[in-house]
């Protein structure tokens, strides 16, 4: 699918159901699981459905979507990371997620980064972020990229709750 964003090490393009098995990895990664919540996907034939139902129809129906995050120098995809827009949330959402091998290299920031400015230059005025109270490692990612703690809430009755953080993006 197509390139959206391209970073210094980074590429961002849109999800595809082809992309299933390594979503399939993602989703199930303990850590996943903990900090953004069981998506229920335990085969490569769900996973495609969940992309499809996701960030694909998300990123045709809104302009943007969850990404595929690859590197650049061999491809290989890392992790995912872009702007949802919840039901739940006023303001489009900033999310990311990345298999444990590449966690604490600096992608996930990266690609946050480059998504804001993303995000301003598609006119969107603000972004939220969401993260699990417990998750110090992505509150910090979130204090770095200049957001700020706004409030504890439940987005869904009889989901545990999470720490909303948000900015405002200056027009261009």
């Amino acid at each position: 699918m197509s390139e959206v964003l391209r970073t210094a090490r980074l590429r961002l393009r849109v999800a595809a159901p082809e992309d299933a098995p390594f979503y399939l990895e993602l989703v199930n990664d303990p850590d996943f699981i903990t900090h953004i919540g069981d998506r229920g996907l335990r085969t490569l034939e769900a996973a495609a459905q969940a992309i499809e139902a996701g960030p694909v129809d998300m990123q045709r129906s809104r302009g943007h979507s969850l990404y595929l995050v690859e590197r650049l120098e061999d491809g290989l995809p890392v992790g995912m990371s872009g702007l949802i827009k919840r039901d739940t949330l006023e303001d489009v959402d900033l999310g990311y997620a990345f298999l444990p091998a590449y966690r604490g290299l600096g992608y996930a920031f990266e690609a946050a980064h480059a998504l804001t400015g993303h995000a301003r230059s598609l006119g969107i005025p603000r972004l939220a972020a969401i993260v699990n109270p417990d998750n110090t490692a992505s509150i910090g990612l979130l204090l770095k990229l200049g957001m700020r703690y706004e409030r504890f809430a439940v987005l869904a009755e009889g989901q545990p709750g999470v720490n909303v953080y948000g900015m405002a993006l200056a027009a261009n």
